[in-house]
């Protein structure tokens, strides 16, 4: 069976909305869409910045709206340590908060939201670590403050970067919206 042919029974499938997703589940979901699923994709590797969803759920979190937890596994290898900065290696910033972005558009079409995800900003962000190679583990938590799914879907959380249990980064009022026509923004 070729690629193509296994994308075309993957894209027929149904989307089973789980608690939590392996790496290879969370590839298929940027490669295609489940019917139920909404049209919300991951990015591609090496954009994707987690390695799994360990829980999402619409119930809990900060707000009782709903969470979003994920962990990233950091190896010395990755992509980014080899080009910023040299001699100097670390996460660059904004890659951890596109995974809180990415998070919370995957909630929005876990949840079966229509619409491409785009992020749209946040109210504020503070850095106060960074993650080097010899780190070996990211966590990040979005706790889901409000969902709009009308004629306008949108998202808002507030969420954190946790690593060696202390909070490094911190986004409030995270916002991603779906869009039927991304392109047209």
């Amino acid at each position: 069976m070729t690629t193509q042919q296994k994308m075309a029974n993957i894209m027929k499938e149904k989307f089973e909305q789980k608690s939590s997703y392996c790496y290879d589940e969370l590839i298929t979901f940027a490669h295609s869409n489940f019917e139920g699923q909404g049209d919300s994709r991951l990015p591609l590797p090496p954009m994707l910045m987690f390695d799994r969803i360990l829980n999402i759920s619409e119930e809990g979190g900060a707000y009782g709206k709903g969470i979003v937890e994920a962990e990233l596994e950091i190896k010395p290898e990755l992509w980014f340590f080899q080009c910023h900065f040299e001699n100097d290696p670390v996460m660059p910033g904004c890659l951890g908060l596109d995974a809180m972005w990415q998070l919370l558009g995957f909630f929005l079409g876990w949840s079966g939201a229509p619409g491409t995800g785009r992020a749209l900003g946040l109210g504020g962000l503070k850095l106060t670590g960074q993650v080097q190679p010899d780190a070996k583990l990211v966590k990040y938590v979005v706790d889901i403050k409000r969902v709009i799914n009308r004629k306008l879907v949108l998202g808002v959380g507030d969420a954190k970067m946790i690593l060696n249990d202390e909070v490094i980064y911190e986004a409030t009022d995270l916002k991603v919206g779906l869009f039927d026509n991304p392109q047209a923004m």
